[in-house]
């Protein structure tokens, strides 16, 4: 049985694609040798004697940890054969007393730290990170007689991460959740319990015969995976950087792969804590619960947008490779789905949309002077969105005793029947002209469901599953409840983050007959963006309300990330045109420099004029690019896309550019103050989480730049 650590995948993508033919060559022809271990080297005065060699190449060794009897090898590193030798030499495997699965230690760089850590706590005993914690809960947790007088000795969560390298990775993630303020039993249940559990299904699931090293592997979900024969490790090989398909952490595993849950359900979290791959392998899970004989698409996967959809699409046939199981899912965004049942009922292949906001407020402004109305066309689409559909207000009765919360300018009776007048207009308008707006679709593809029930037809769908879920309307909350039975267990599962809400549609999902009370789960930690482009973008909201769709507070205090690299760089410029310059050398610096392939790198702009500038200037140096939205071709190249069209995208690099003031936040997305001071500030809000999302896109290396005047946001992330 082969294993294959996580960071091995990981760090061979980064190989040159050369070197990466040999590995898959030396491993095709060890898995189908009759006598693997003959092509392994043993290492004299090594502190782990299973810790062998393979030859690659010339110039490059693997790394494999096999025992001398039975046929388990757990391959960990490719590297040039001096460090390759050298890696070994200094590491040691062991089975961690709590959750009996395989880690590894650098046991050489761990004696060498214990000595010169004493002076550290002598100077730092007032302030030790985990001086509230025993000795035998950090024992129960796992920590062994090794690592425990070095978790005694620090006093800074920077102290911790730098040894992030050196420590074994189970005993890592219980010091960094202690640090990052997780109780004892928290961090029992989320890391240590869910270990446990996720191991025990694997190891149980594991192929018999079942050696020691083979279950501790198997028990290590989430670090380790087991490839059942050579099709399936040369798959893994193809595509090294899509790992998220088989390297789950047990926190998102016992998630996506829990039984059942017994109503809806939410897995939330910042950007990059993986809530996407669960929503999919949630997805997958069920669909292959579902009998034989199940009709296509009885399982919805769902999103805001038709990118984001396209992106779960190709995500989900990278993961589920059983045509039969691919097809009881469906992937499609939240409007189309809307628009093909309005236009099934009525009989009709098209619906015209209004989606040109300048129209839509031109029509507002029209009516407003024709009925002598003192109000402007935001504040009337405002409330027809937020106040009238939000709560599906069908009378004028209704809406006279409607909740406004949320809406800063209180409204008499008398106010409100005038309002209801402009509505009543604005929707007898588009009727006349046969044109709809997207909530206004998704409104009555809602009342079709439930007419269809209430009549005994079946539910659309057994279950649905909803990725940014963030960003939906109340109309849209309310067609996927009509979509689904809501007395079937996991009706509804949902995947979002209330600090990337960027198009103001606030819910409460409770109301709205969504109840997830005990069924909500937090994910903490960042696997996709560093540390210090986490820190740096955290920074934008700290001090924001954030409300978690359930009536209640969100935060992101807990949020951190397990990789690191150089802090953002940010810049200013005198001009637009130094701005793009400056802009196009850093592209062409990571592309040279660095070696990051262009379709690696993603470019942000408030509006698209700017993007299709910079695509010009791109181009006409050589680097191929493609502006997101305005080509039917697949895209290549570097991307370049508004805030919001890259929502829900990542790339090694990202530069955020022409973040200057009057820009961002935009003036005229923003409600004057005098008008609404709470829309005003629902909407700065929006712009804040707009740049916060831009900039959590990045994997490695983030730039942010701009021209004249910064905008005022980033003080809040310390540039003057």
């Amino acid at each position: 049985m082969l294993g294959l650590h996580k960071n091995f995948l990981l760090e061979f993508a980064q190989l040159e694609k050369k070197v990466r033919s040999k590995v898959a060559e030396a491993f095709d022809k060890f898995e189908h040798s009759s006598a693997t271990g003959q092509h392994l080297e043993k290492l004299s005065h090594g502190r782990d004697p299973r810790l062998k060699t393979i030859r690659i190449d010339k110039f490059y060794r693997g790394v494999v940890l096999a025992p001398d009897t039975g046929d388990s090898f757990l391959l960990l590193k490719v590297l040039p054969h001096d460090d390759a030798i050298a890696w070994a030499l200094k590491h040691r495997a062991s089975v961690n007393a709590a959750t009996e699965g395989i880690e590894l230690r650098n046991d050489v760089a761990l004696e060498r730290l214990a000595p010169g850590l004493g002076s550290v706590a002598a100077d730092s005993a007032g302030r030790l990170l985990f001086k509230d914690v025993s000795d035998k809960e950090l024992t129960r947790l796992g920590i062994d007689d090794q690592i425990l007088p070095i978790a005694r000795r620090l006093d800074s969560e920077e102290m911790l991460d730098a040894l992030r390298p050196i420590l074994p990775e189970h005993q890592f993630d219980v010091l960094f959740g202690l640090a990052a303020r997780m109780s004892v039993e928290e961090v029992w249940k989320e890391i240590v319990q869910t270990q446990i559990a996720v191991g025990l299904e694997s190891s149980t699931n594991a192929p018999e015969p079942q050696d020691d090293l083979t279950a501790a592997m198997a028990r290590a979900q989430g670090r380790i995976t087991l490839v059942s024969g050579p099709a399936e490790l040369m798959e893994l090989l193809e595509r090294p950087f899509d790992a998220w398909r088989v390297f789950l952490h047990p926190s998102q595993h016992r998630i996506a792969y829990r039984s059942v849950f017994n109503g809806p359900a939410r897995v939330n979290g910042g950007p990059g804590t993986g809530k996407t791959v669960v929503a999919l392998h949630r997805a997958a899970h069920l669909a292959a619960a579902l009998p034989a004989d199940t009709p296509d698409g009885t399982v919805l996967l769902t999103t805001f947008t038709r990118d984001l959809a396209a992106e779960l699409q190709r995500s989900l046939h990278l993961l589920v490779t059983d045509p039969e199981q691919r097809r009881r899912i469906r992937v499609t965004n939240i409007d189309a789905l809307a628009s093909e049942i309005v236009r099934a009922h009525r009989g009709t292949n098209r619906l015209d949309i209004l989606t040109n906001q300048r129209d839509v407020h031109a029509r507002w402004n029209r009516i407003a002077h024709r009925l002598g109305l003192d109000r402007t066309a935001a504040f009337l689409d405002q409330e027809w969105r937020h106040v009238v559909l939000a709560q599906n207000l069908r009378t004028p009765d209704a809406y006279l005793k409607a909740s406004r919360a949320g809406r800063g300018t209180a409204l008499g009776p008398l106010g409100r029947a005038q309002i209801w007048r402009a509505v009543s207009a604005f929707t007898d308008e588009l009727k006349s002209a046969d044109l709809w707006t997207f909530h206004q679709v998704s409104a009555e593809a809602a009342n079709i469901l439930q007419a269809r029930t209430t009549s005994g037809a079946p539910h659309l769908f057994r279950h649905v599953l909803v990725d940014e879920a963030q960003d939906l309307h109340p109309t849209q909350w309310r067609l996927l409840r009509a979509a689904s039975d809501p007395g079937r267990p996991d009706d509804i599962f949902l995947a979002g983050d209330p600090h990337q809400r960027i198009y103001g549609n606030k819910v409460s999902l409770r109301n709205l007959g969504i109840p997830i009370t005990g069924r909500s789960h937090r994910l903490r930690i960042n696997y996709r963006s560093t540390h210090e482009i986490v820190a740096w973008a955290t920074a934008l909201l700290a001090g924001e309300p954030i409300d978690n769709m359930d009536d209640g507070p969100d935060q992101l205090t807990d949020y951190r990330s397990a990789l690191h690299g150089s802090p953002p760089s940010t810049v200013g410029h005198p001009t637009k045109e130094a701005e793009l310059k400056a802009l196009v050398g850093q592209i062409r610096s990571w592309m040279t420099d660095n070696s990051v392939p262009a379709d690696e790198i993603g470019v942000a702009v408030r509006f698209v004029q700017r993007g299709k500038e910079i695509a010009a200037a791109l181009l006409a140096a050589g680097i191929p690019t493609t502006v997101l939205g305005t080509s039917p071709a697949v895209a290549t190249g570097v991307r370049v896309g508004t805030m919001h069209r890259l929502k829900g995208m990542e790339f090694r690099c990202m530069a955020v550019t022409g973040v200057s003031e009057g820009t961002v936040p935009m003036l005229n997305a923003i409600t004057p103050a005098e008008e609404d001071a709470k829309q005003h500030a629902e909407d700065m809000l929006g712009e804040l989480s707009l740049l916060f999302v831009a900039c959590t896109r990045a994997r490695e290396a983030l730039h942010v730049s701009w021209h004249g005047r910064p905008s005022t946001f980033l003080t809040r992330a310390g540039v003057e």
